[in-house]
Parts: structure tokens; C-alpha cells; sequence
């Protein structure tokens, strides 16, 4: 295929995702025939965010219960039922990073985000976390003891990626 016919694929593919992604619908993949499933995935564990929820738990039963005049009514229990979902939510949703061929991915506070190779600033990799620089925006972090990641690994296969990207790495 000439590049001038790939070009205008690319064009109309970009067109087209800016108005399924206005409209909501699942936007058309626009990396070459590589599925959404292909790259490495490090899957780590927050459970930092559920203890701080559960110890504020704890609190909050301990003040209301230990008032002289209170009565614990069904909004008591409600709010106690609504915070152990949340701590349950963060505990069992595990954030993670999927290096592919040409992105990096991870699920960030407001959903998945997929970073480009070419928005890659820099990559700073540690014994203990993992940092990923974008050109715009603040910086992704891994680390191994506040999520449990792999950081090991993490490293050696972002080290293969930066060389494949040409992007700036940094040993500390």
C-alpha cells in the first residue's frame, strides 16, 4: 500500500472515532490491525485507598455510637454499607500497565488511558517504582509499595520499549 492511501485511512479513521466518541459508541481501532488485547500486562493491588476507608469507618462508628443522645437510625447504616462498597470498589478493581508495541495503558483514577509512544517524554525506572513522563500532564507511577507492582519486571519491559521508541531512559 502507498503511504499517501494510508494517510487518508488514518484521516478518515480519525474523523470517524471523533464523531462516534461525541456520539458514545466504541471507537474504531486506529493502530494497524493490532486488537486491544496484544501488549503485557502488570497487575497490581490497591490496598492502601480500602483501609483508610475502613479505619475512617471504624471512626465514624466509633464517634456516632459512643454520642450520648444518638440513636442509630437506617442512614447510619446506609452510610456505613456505602463506604464498605467503596473500600470493596478500589480493593477489587487493580490498577495496572499494559506495555504494547507503540502505547502504554493504565487505568487512572477516571478510567483507562492509553499513552502513544510519541507522547512519551521520558521513562525513570527504580528498584521500587516505575515512572512514566508524558510530554503534557503529570507523570504515571507504579510502585511496588504502594500498589504491589512488579516493578522488576515492569522495568526490564520498559526498558525494551524505550529502545524500540527511541524514548529518553533513566536508570536511578
Amino acid at each position: 500500500m502507498s503511504r499517501s492511501w494510508e494517510r487518508k485511512v488514518r484521516k478518515n479513521m480519525e474523523q470517524a472515532n471523533k464523531a462516534r466518541k461525541k456520539q458514545g459508541s466504541t471507537l474504531i481501532n486506529t493502530s494497524g490491525g493490532s486488537s486491544v488485547n496484544d501488549g503485557l500486562r502488570f497487575a497490581g493491588r490497591n490496598f492502601i485507598v480500602p483501609s483508610l476507608l475502613i479505619i475512617f469507618i471504624v471512626g465514624y462508628c466509633f464517634l456516632m455510637l459512643t454520642a450520648p443522645n444518638y440513636v442509630p437510625d437506617t442512614m447510619f447504616w446506609v452510610t456505613i454499607g456505602c463506604y464498605v462498597l467503596l473500600a470493596m470498589l478500589f480493593f477489587f478493581r487493580k490498577p495496572y500497565l499494559k506495555v504494547g508495541k507503540d502505547f502504554v495503558q493504565s487505568r487512572r483514577f477516571t478510567g483507562d488511558k492509553r499513552m502513544p509512544a510519541a507522547d512519551i517524554k521520558e521513562i525513570r525506572v527504580h528498584k521500587d517504582y516505575v515512572v512514566v513522563m508524558p510530554q503534557k500532564g503529570s507523570a504515571w507511577t507504579f510502585s511496588r509499595v504502594l500498589n504491589r507492582f512488579p516493578t522488576e519486571q515492569m522495568s526490564m519491559e520498559l526498558t525494551t520499549f524505550a529502545q524500540k521508541n527511541n524514548i529518553n531512559l533513566v536508570n536511578q
